[in-house]
């Protein structure tokens, strides 16, 4: 899976990963299209990789939002790359 961001904001995800903020979740996207739209609304678009599988083989969970958009509660940084 992918999250969209603004590249500004590497940095904090790389030293606490993905926090659902005020948010509920974190919102993540199947495709890297999605990511990329996403991204764009803050600044100069970053397409971060989830490794969906290996936090689902680990126990975390995930719901699709009626939207297509895929949620789950925080994303360590052991789970996140970005090239």
């Amino acid at each position: 899976m992918y999250h969209g961001i603004a590249t500004c904001f590497l940095d904090s995800i790389f030293q606490q990963g993905l926090v659902a903020g005020l948010r509920h979740y974190v919102p993540l996207s199947a495709d890297e299209a999605t990511a990329i739209k996403v991204g764009q609304r803050h600044g100069k678009p970053g397409i971060l990789k989830i490794n969906a599988q290996l936090m689902h083989e680990q126990g975390f969970k995930f719901h699709q939002a009626d939207n297509g958009v895929w949620l789950t509660k925080s994303v360590s940084v052991k789970y996140i790359s970005f090239n």
